[in-house]
C-alpha cells in the first residue's frame, strides 16, 4: 500500500461515519456510570498522571475483567469507558479500568511497562483475572498475557501487527522504530499458554479483520469470534450488555480457569 492507503486503511473514525456521536454517548452514559460509583476511582498504581485506575467491585473476592482502553496509544482514556462495567458486574465480576500515559510523551515500551505495572497492582485484588481492551487496548491484551497475574485474555479489534503501523499516520506520534515495533508486536512476540479469545467486528476495515486472523493463526489455543454486523465502535455494546456475547465470553474465561 501507497501511505495514502494505508492511512486510510487504519484510521477507523473515518470509516465509522457516526463515530463521533458514538462516542460521545459513550462519554455521556461512563458520566453516569461514575457519579454512581464514586468509590474506587482513580486509585494511583504508579507515578505518572494516567497511572491510575477506576475499580467497580462486584463483591468481595469477585473474579475482575481488567479493561484497557483505546485509541491508538494517543488519546482516549479510561473515564470514556465505564459505560462498559454494566454487564460484567451484572453477573458479580468486578471491572478495573486501567489509564496509562499516552503518546508521544511515552514510547510504547513505556506504555506496555505501565500494563505490566498495573497488572501486578491489581494482580493481589483478584485470584481470577481476565484481562480485556479494544483497539490499542487489544493490542496491550495480547502483550499482557506474559504478565503472570493474568489468567486469561478478551482482545477486541487490536493490532498485533505493529509494522504497518510504523508507515501510516499513526506513527507521527508514536515514533516506532523497526526494533521497537518488533518487540512490541505480539504475532511475534513469545508463545503462551494462557486462553486468549479475538474478536472482530464483521464490518471493520480490512486490515483490522486481517489483523484479528492472521493473529489467532500465530495463537495455537486462540479463539477468533467475528462478531456479525458490528463496526470498530458498536462492538463494545456486546461488552456493555450484560446479555452480550462479549460478556458472555468474559464469564467463559473466568469459568476456564
Amino acid at each position: 500500500m501507497d501511505r495514502a492507503t494505508l492511512d486510510a486503511a487504519y484510521n477507523n473514525s473515518a470509516a465509522v461515519k457516526n463515530s463521533a456521536q458514538i462516542v460521545a454517548g459513550w462519554q455521556a452514559r461512563s458520566d453516569r456510570v461514575r457519579a454512581e460509583h464514586l468509590r474506587g476511582l482513580d486509585l494511583r498504581y504508579g507515578p505518572a498522571p494516567r497511572n491510575r485506575i477506576d475499580f467497580f467491585e462486584a463483591g468481595k473476592d469477585s473474579p475482575l475483567l481488567v479493561f484497557i482502553h483505546g485509541g491508538y496509544w494517543q488519546m482516549r482514556s479510561k473515564e470514556l469507558f465505564a459505560f462498559l462495567v454494566s454487564g460484567p458486574l451484572a453477573h458479580g465480576i468486578s471491572v478495573a479500568l486501567v489509564g496509562y500515559t499516552l503518546a508521544p510523551e511515552k514510547r510504547l515500551d513505556g506504555i506496555v511497562g505501565e500494563i505490566m505495572a498495573a497488572l501486578s497492582y491489581l494482580g493481589a485484588r483478584a485470584s481470577r483475572m481476565v484481562v480485556s481492551g479494544w483497539s490499542a487496548g487489544g493490542h496491550l491484551t495480547a502483550m499482557a498475557m506474559q504478565h503472570p497475574a493474568a489468567s486469561a485474555g478478551l482482545a477486541i479489534s487490536g493490532i498485533y501487527d505493529l509494522e504497518p503501523i510504523r508507515h501510516c499516520y499513526l506513527n507521527e506520534k508514536l515514533q516506532l522504530d523497526e526494533l521497537e515495533a518488533r518487540r512490541n508486536s505480539p504475532i511475534a512476540g513469545p508463545a503462551f499458554s494462557k486462553p486468549l479469545s479475538i474478536a472482530y467486528g464483521t464490518n471493520e476495515l480490512p486490515e483490522l479483520r486481517r489483523q484479528s486472523e492472521e493473529y489467532s493463526k500465530a495463537v495455537p489455543q486462540a479463539k477468533l469470534l467475528a462478531l456479525p454486523e458490528h463496526d470498530h465502535f458498536t462492538i463494545l455494546e456486546e461488552l456493555a450488555s450484560p446479555a452480550g456475547s462479549l460478556t458472555r465470553e468474559v464469564r467463559t474465561l473466568i469459568e476456564s480457569r
